[in-house]
C-alpha cells in the first residue's frame, strides 16, 4: 500500500498517551499509528524526529466577525491566525451584522465560510427565535449560542438579537433545543446585578480599565456565579445539554464540578485570558487592551486546578479582535471600549509551554483543546484525536524551542496581540487539515475554499 503522507520519527500524542511512532496519511484520513521500522511507500514523508505530533485543535468559540465587521477580522484572516496556531477547525459565532438568528442567514454565512476558510468550520447561530431552532438544525450545526448579558454605553460586542435574559425564555429554549440533541452554549451574566453595579462605578467616575475590571468581579464574581447557577438549574429541569463559556470564578468552577455529580449534561471552557492574560498587573499595564476580564488570584488558580482535574472540558479560544482605535478609547472611557482580545493564534502554543512548565501534563492539553470539544459537539467521528479512520487533522510542534510573540507577527487584521513581548519554549511548525498543509515551516500555505463544514460522519 502507498499513503499519501508519512509523518516520521515524532512522538505522538494518541487519547491513551504518548508514543513513538509514525503517522500514515491517505486521502485526507489517519490510516495507521505504526512502528517507525514498519516498510511502507509514501508520496511524501515529513521527518519529525524531536517533534510532537498533536491532534488539531478544536476551538469552538472564535469570533470571525465576518458579516459585518471584516475591518477588525474575516473568516479568510481568521483561518490564517487559525492555522499558525494549530487550530484545524473554527465554530463561529453569532453576534455579526446580520445576526445569525435565521437559517437564512445562516445558510450565508455557511457560504461565506466555504468561499474563504482555511480550516474546518462550523457556527453557533443565536438562539433567539423558536421558530428557527428546527432549520438551523437541519443545515448541520453542532450548537446554538445566547448571550445573558446588554451592553452598557456600547451596542457591540454584545449586538440586539442575540440575547436573553429572561428565565422563562431561556427555559422555553431549552425545551426547544433539548428536542434537537444540540449543546446550548451560554455566555452567563446576570444583567440585573450588573445593572446597579455598573451605576455604581460610573456615578463614582470610574470609567476606567481598572474600574471595569473590578466591576465584573465585584463581590468574589457574583454576577457570573449568579447566572451559572441559574443555567444549571433550568438544564438540570430541561434535560437540555449546556455549555457554559468564560468559567472564571472558584465558587462557578465548584458548582459546575457538583452538577456534573448529579448528573447534569453540562460542560465548561475556559478562554485564552482567564489563564494567561488576567491579573492585575495585565490590566495595570495594558488596560483595555488586557479585557476581556480580569481574575482575581482565587479565580485563576481555580482555573489552573480545573484545568487539571477535568472539571473545565475545554479549551477554546474567544478570539474576539478589535482594532486599535477601539481599544485606546478604554484608558478613559472603558465602558465605551469593544472588548475581547485576539486569541486563536497563541492559545494551544501557549498551553504547550505550560507543558513545558510543569502546569499541565500533554496529555491533559490535547483533551482540552481537542479530544474533549469533539467528543462533545458530536463531531468524535471525524476530529479530535490521533486515531485511524479520523480526519488528519494535525499538529507538529517542537516543545524546546524558545521564541517570543510579537505584534509584527500578527496575522490578524488588528496587527496587535496582549501577549506581544512574552517568550514561550513551544512553536508550532505544521499544521495539516484533512491531510492537507494549511501550515508548513511555520508558514501559512493553505488555500482559501479548501476546508469543509465540519459533521459527524
Amino acid at each position: 500500500m502507498t499513503v499519501d503522507l508519512r509523518i516520521s520519527g515524532g512522538t505522538v500524542a494518541i487519547p491513551t498517551g504518548s508514543v513513538t511512532a509514525d503517522v500514515l496519511v491517505n486521502d485526507g484520513r489517519i490510516v495507521g499509528i505504526v512502528d517507525p521500522a514498519l516498510d511502507t511507500e509514501a508520496r511524501r514523508t515529513i521527518d519529525a524526529t524531536g517533534r510532537y505530533v498533536l491532534p488539531g485543535m478544536v476551538d469552538v468559540h472564535v469570533h470571525t466577525r465576518e458579516p459585518g465587521y471584516e475591518y477588525k477580522d474575516d473568516i479568510r484572516t481568521t483561518s490564517e491566525q487559525a492555522a499558525a496556531g494549530g487550530v484545524t477547525t473554527i465554530f463561529g459565532m453569532p453576534n455579526l451584522k446580520p445576526a445569525t438568528t435565521t437559517a437564512a442567514l445562516l445558510s450565508d454565512v455557511f457560504e461565506q465560510y466555504a468561499q474563504t476558510s482555511l480550516v474546518d468550520y462550523n457556527h453557533n447561530p443565536a438562539a433567539t427565535q423558536s421558530g428557527e431552532i428546527a432549520g438551523m438544525a437541519a443545515q448541520g450545526i453542532r450548537a446554538y449560542k445566547v448571550y445573558m448579558v446588554v451592553d452598557t454605553g456600547r451596542d457591540y460586542p454584545h449586538p440586539a438579537g442575540t440575547g436573553m435574559h429572561d428565565h422563562g425564555d431561556l427555559l422555553r429554549m431549552m425545551d426547544e433545543i433539548t428536542k434537537t440533541g444540540l449543546r446550548f452554549i451560554i455566555h452567563p451574566h446576570d444583567q440585573s446585578l450588573m445593572d446597579y453595579i455598573e451605576k455604581q462605578y460610573l456615578d463614582r467616575g470610574e470609567n476606567t480599565p481598572q474600574g471595569y475590571a473590578q466591576a465584573y468581579a465585584e463581590r468574589n464574581g457574583v454576577i457570573w456565579d449568579t447566572a451559572i447557577d441559574v443555567v444549571l438549574r433550568l438544564a438540570e429541569a430541561s434535560g437540555c445539554p449546556v455549555h457554559i463559556a468564560h468559567m472564571q470564578t472558584k465558587r462557578s468552577i465548584d458548582a459546575v464540578r457538583r452538577a456534573k455529580i448529579r448528573g447534569i449534561d453540562v460542560t465548561c471552557e475556559v478562554n485564552h485570558w482567564g489563564p494567561f492574560l488576567s491579573t492585575w498587573d495585565d490590566v495595570e499595564r495594558l488596560g483595555p487592551y488586557a479585557l476581556s476580564y480580569w481574575v482575581p488570584d482565587e479565580g485563576r488558580e481555580a482555573i489552573w486546578e480545573g484545568l487539571r482535574d477535568g472539571t473545565i472540558d475545554i479549551c477554546s479560544s474567544d478570539h474576539a479582535p478589535h482594532t486599535r482605535e477601539e481599544k485606546e478609547i478604554g484608558w478613559t472611557e472603558m465602558w465605551s471600549c469593544h472588548t475581547g482580545t485576539p486569541g486563536i493564534q497563541y492559545y494551544y502554543p501557549l498551553l504547550l509551554d505550560a507543558v513545558t512548565k510543569g502546569k499541565l501534563t500533554l496529555e491533559r492539553v490535547t483533551d482540552l483543546v481537542a479530544f474533549q470539544p469533539a467528543a462533545k459537539f458530536g463531531l468524535e467521528s471525524s476530529k479530535g484525536a490521533i486515531e485511524v479512520g479520523r480526519d488528519a487533522d494535525l499538529v507538529i510542534a517542537n516543545l524546546d524551542s524558545p521564541w517570543t510573540i510579537a505584534n509584527d507577527g500578527v496575522l490578524s487584521k488588528t496587527g496587535w496581540t496582549p501577549y506581544d513581548g512574552r517568550t514561550i519554549n513551544a512553536a508550532i511548525e505544521h499544521t495539516l487539515v484533512r491531510g492537507e498543509f494549511v501550515l508548513e515551516d511555520s508558514k501559512v500555505v493553505g488555500v482559501a475554499g479548501q476546508a469543509r463544514l465540519a459533521t459527524p460522519r
